[in-house]
């Protein structure tokens, strides 16, 4: 993820975006093309709604609401004291992990970014909070192109294509059906979690 950001660039090889070097590409272009939802979504001491905006700062009111109902945030946005205007406190303090990471998806909603990466965006969540986070997150990968780091295989099963790595490195890619048949340790995986029912 960090790589494809360009926070560092590789020692060695390249990483491509639509057949460019993403080292020949504007630094600013590339960013606002990737929309980000990590697993420790960063939300900063303003309102909701100066967090939303940090996707897109034009965005008015009404695709405030369209985004955060997309994302599953609406009702918990509604109950809160004022909103909308409701100040987070550092780091979003008083909101659970997963009313934290639907604002970071309902913020990556606005941005309507090509490419959309996901460290780890349910990792940390109870069963109730996941299932919301899940569905906002397949609504939102819908039409870009996403990028998707997991251990729950639940939320990668239907993904065009798998990359399996062991230790750093690449050991299987395919889809999940090509895997379970030719990956042991992706079928030992997929067996671990899903109780043999693949």
């Amino acid at each position: 993820m960090a790589l494809l950001l360009r926070f560092y660039d590789p020692s060695q090889g390249y990483i491509t975006l639509d057949g460019s070097d993403i080292r020949t590409l504007d630094l600013i272009a590339l960013r606002r093309a990737m929309g980000l939802v990590a697993q420790e979504p960063v939300l900063f001491s303003g309102s909701v709604a100066d967090n939303l905006r940090y996707g897109d700062p034009d965005a008015d009111n009404e695709r405030l609401r369209i985004a955060t109902q997309d994302a599953s945030a609406l009702d918990f946005i509604d109950a809160l004291p004022q909103g909308f205007d409701t100040p987070l406190g550092p780091g979003g303090v008083q909101l659970s992990g997963g009313q934290r990471q639907r604002l970071a998806i309902a913020r990556a909603l606005l941005k309507n970014p090509a490419v959309l990466l996901l460290d780890e965006a349910t990792s940390a969540l109870d069963a109730e909070s996941e299932r919301l986070v899940q569905q906002a997150l397949d609504r939102l990968m819908v039409g870009r192109t996403s990028i998707v780091i997991a251990h729950r295989l639940a939320t990668v099963i239907a993904a065009d294509r798998l990359l399996v790595l062991d230790g750093g490195h690449l050991v299987a890619a395919g889809t999940h059906e090509e895997l379970i048949i030719s990956s042991p340790l992706y079928r030992h995986l997929a067996a671990l979690q899903f109780g043999g029912e693949t």
